[in-house]
């Protein structure tokens, strides 16, 4: 059976949702644990997930390496890696950053949407790249295994990124911009800068990324897929959903505003109040992979390009992403 790997989920988890992800045959998910939270808050994030792997042996258990993924298909589970959207998590610590993967964080996002202490956001007006911070952070999450998730940061800053680090970035969650011009969806030339360093895109299907909203068609949002194959390679390409299923609507107002404002940020695609836009049909949850599946196939796509999108291309890149830098830690040692 083909592997299947989320590039990135934010849902308001349960039993419910653990056993749709069994029953969609997902092998694994990278969970937003974290957005605006301090280090203390999500070291509870993280103890609330130990309590799931605790309830819930037989459907979820946390990953570490890509190897957990196989481990999660031989055994009929969904291997769960940890990820944050906002560097908040590590303070203004470096250090901190070690002490996160070892707690399993795998991935990390410069910026939210604002300009951060590494980066700039995709709301910002100016765009000044990477900061001084934000170069030594980069190049310590290479160290320690950690990838660099650009998915709500600026052209520039984005672009930095890939040329800085030492090792493959990841957009894990946004579309073409010329298919649908959302702010945080991505440039020709990010997305061949992306896939020239072997970068991994995962594909979102969160209504403000997707081309006519909710009302997308599987064909439109496949036959993006499709092209983006043909222009950027297959090889990069992976699914990266976006899915925040039953989070109430209180919680869009934490994810955009946080605590940097007294207002509320009502964010790209809101008319008048924030909320969670209706998902198109043929994606309301976990169960529902094998939609995309076969609509990838019905674009033209071979069967190992869609099982490389599907969760093959992902399982590589944790692969070679995960692990901690052994040549920096020898030269370290010299």
């Amino acid at each position: 059976m083909s592997l299947v790997i989320d590039g990135l989920q934010y849902a308001n988890w349960s039993e419910k949702i653990f056993r749709q992800l069994r029953a969609g045959n997902v092998d694994a998910v990278h969970v937003t644990i974290t957005y605006h939270e301090t280090f203390r808050e999500t070291v509870l994030n993280i103890s609330q997930w130990n309590r799931w792997f605790e309830l819930y042996p037989d459907l979820i258990f946390q990953g570490f390496t890509a190897s957990d993924v196989e481990l999660a298909q031989q055994t009929g589970r969904t291997a769960i890696f940890f990820g944050s959207q906002n560097p908040s998590c590590m303070e203004d610590d470096i250090g901190l950053i070690e002490v996160l993967h070892r707690l399993g964080m795998r991935f990390m996002q410069l910026t939210y949407n604002n300009q951060s202490l590494l980066a700039t956001g995709c709301y910002e007006s100016q765009d000044t790249g990477l900061t001084r911070m934000g170069r030594e952070v980069v190049a310590e999450m290479n160290r320690v295994g950690m990838v660099v998730d650009m998915s709500h940061s600026s052209e520039r800053s984005t672009l930095e990124a890939i040329e800085h680090s030492s090792r493959p970035i990841a957009i894990t969650h946004a579309n073409p911009s010329d298919w649908h011009p959302a702010r945080r969806n991505k440039s020709d030339t990010v997305l061949k800068a992306l896939a020239e360093t072997n970068g991994m895109l995962g594909f979102s299907v969160y209504p403000h990324h997707l081309k006519d909203g909710g009302q997308c068609s599987l064909q439109s949002f496949c036959d993006m897929v499709a092209r983006a194959a043909d222009l950027y390679g297959p090889q990069s390409l992976g699914i990266g959903t976006d899915l925040c299923q039953d989070q109430p609507d209180s919680v869009v107002e934490w994810m955009r505003s946080g605590r940097w404002t007294k207002n509320i940020d009502f964010g790209e695609g809101s008319a008048s109040a924030p909320g969670f836009p209706d998902m198109p049909e043929w994606f309301g949850d976990n169960r529902d992979f094998n939609n995309i599946a076969i609509g990838l196939k019905n674009a033209g796509l071979s069967q190992t390009n869609v099982d490389g999108i599907m969760g093959g291309n992902w399982l590589q890149f944790f692969a070679s992403s995960f692990e901690q830098n052994q040549t920096q830690l020898s030269k370290a040692a010299e």
